[in-house]
């Protein structure tokens, strides 16, 4: 969260001081047209930033990846940039259309066209061509600009199905062209020359490559790879699948707490999902676990059956569990748990000397497991713990758990042998665990 922050402040507060330093010498009158010209050009720079970063976020560079530890986070700065791009475009869309309001509603008087600024660099031909081009420039931008709020919002809001999203949200690409034409033909030519410019056409250029490929669907294809559907296991009375996939050469591994896009319908297109499983080179399978949540996870078990083929693009995430820490607390929620399942099978191959507390919070049991180095599943040595409600009742018999850290207060833990065959049990299905 904190490189989160630091990144997208830095570019905010960045192009402010470029576009602060390119314009120090103030006009010498302060008129409304004099703010209203500095504010489109300060908004224009600001929007066209934030927008190019976000097209260059979303191409999953490994990278950007590492800096911001984990794509998930890499998503996250691409939302706030997203957000910041579309607060200055309207900004610089009411700078723009502000005086055209006020003239009409007859506040104010049609402004006259003066002669290019003062010390405006005269570049022939290219500079020509440039001025010829303003008024396709600014229809083309206005009409990108509603379209690339429209699709924003639709981004925005949770209520419209991911696979509406991921269609529309390509979209934002052909309006990100369209944008930096736009912007390239209407900011102020002489700044092209000053370091505002040059880092904005930087940002630019690395925005149309990103725009290109995600056009294309040249975005992660080298990160993919194709595997067969080997074995489905549904768990109707929890909701939950279990998907064993084959894979081809070609996936470089994964570490537990990691997650990869998976892509069963091409119609469909590609979910994220964790790896609920180490991996072993010499057998090439992978592991999901789905729980239906959603219109796509609900008739996903009734879709797909062994032998389909799909393919599989990552890994992604740094949600891993190398900290240097000798004791570690893992709290997943329902199906939170799987990537603590992926690192138990990790622990299975190769047993680590870390103390490890699990609480896995579900409707209706909540279970602590407490994990150490003696002998067990994965080296690990057990125990089960029961919870309590405030009232000091059994869950079973009282209301589900529905506030996890309300309820940490009230565990108690019961000493108890566990098998090491009750370890997946427990983690992957605790509902079914429960009745035991």
């Amino acid at each position: 969260m904190r490189n989160i922050k630091i990144s997208f402040w830095s570019i905010l507060i960045g192009l402010t001081l470029l576009w602060v330093l390119a314009n120090a010498d103030l006009p010498d009158s302060l008129t409304f047209i004099a703010v209203r010209k500095l504010l489109v050009q300060y908004s224009g720079v600001l929007s066209i930033g934030a927008m190019s970063v976000a097209m260059i976020l979303a191409t999953r560079a490994k990278w950007l990846e590492s800096w911001l530890d984990g794509l998930d986070k890499s998503y996250r700065l691409h939302k706030w940039l997203g957000i910041a791009a579309l607060v200055t475009a309207v900004v610089h869309w009411v700078a723009v259309s502000g005086p055209k309001w006020l003239v009409g509603l007859g506040l104010m008087e049609r402004p006259s066209r003066g002669k290019p600024p003062a010390g405006e660099l005269e570049l022939g031909a290219i500079q020509t061509f440039f001025h010829n081009q303003r008024g396709t420039a600014e229809l083309f931008g206005e009409w990108a600009f509603y379209a690339a709020v429209v699709l924003i919002a639709i981004a925005l809001i949770k209520r419209f199905p991911y696979k509406f999203f991921v269609t529309t949200h390509t979209l934002i690409a052909i309006a990100y062209l369209v944008l930096v034409f736009h912007g390239m033909v209407l900011m102020r030519f002489d700044a092209w020359l000053q370091p505002v410019g040059m880092v904005t056409l930087l940002l630019m250029a690395g925005g149309v490559v990103s725009a290109v490929l995600a056009l294309t669907r040249q975005i992660g294809r080298s990160r993919r790879v194709s595997g067969t559907i080997e074995t489905v296991r549904t768990f109707p009375a929890m909701g939950v699948t279990e998907f064993h996939i084959q894979l081809a050469d070609g996936w470089k591994g994964h570490e537990g707490g990691q997650f990869a896009f998976v892509n069963f319908d091409r119609r469909e297109g590609k979910h994220p999902f964790t790896l609920a499983s180490a991996w072993n080179p010499a057998t090439r399978k992978i592991m999901i676990i789905t729980k239906g949540l959603g219109d796509y996870t609900d008739v996903l078990p009734e879709r797909i059956k062994a032998g389909d083929a799909v393919t599989v693009e990552g890994p992604y995430g740094r949600f891993t569990f190398e900290d240097g820490k000798q004791r570690q607390v893992w709290i997943g929620a329902g199906i939170g748990i799987t990537p603590f399942i992926a690192r138990m099978k990790e622990l299975a191959l190769t047993p680590g000397m870390k103390s490890i507390d699990l609480i896995h919070s579900v409707k209706e049991r909540l279970y602590v497991v407490s994990c150490g180095t003696g002998a067990g599943f994965g080296g690990l040595r057990g125990r089960r713990c029961q919870g309590r409600t405030q009232s000091g009742r059994s869950p079973g018999a009282a209301e589900p758990f529905t506030s996890l850290p309300a309820r940490l207060r009230f565990l108690r833990a019961e000493e108890g042998s566990l098998p090491p065959s009750a370890w997946r049990t427990i983690a992957a299905f605790p509902l079914a665990a429960s009745s035991s």
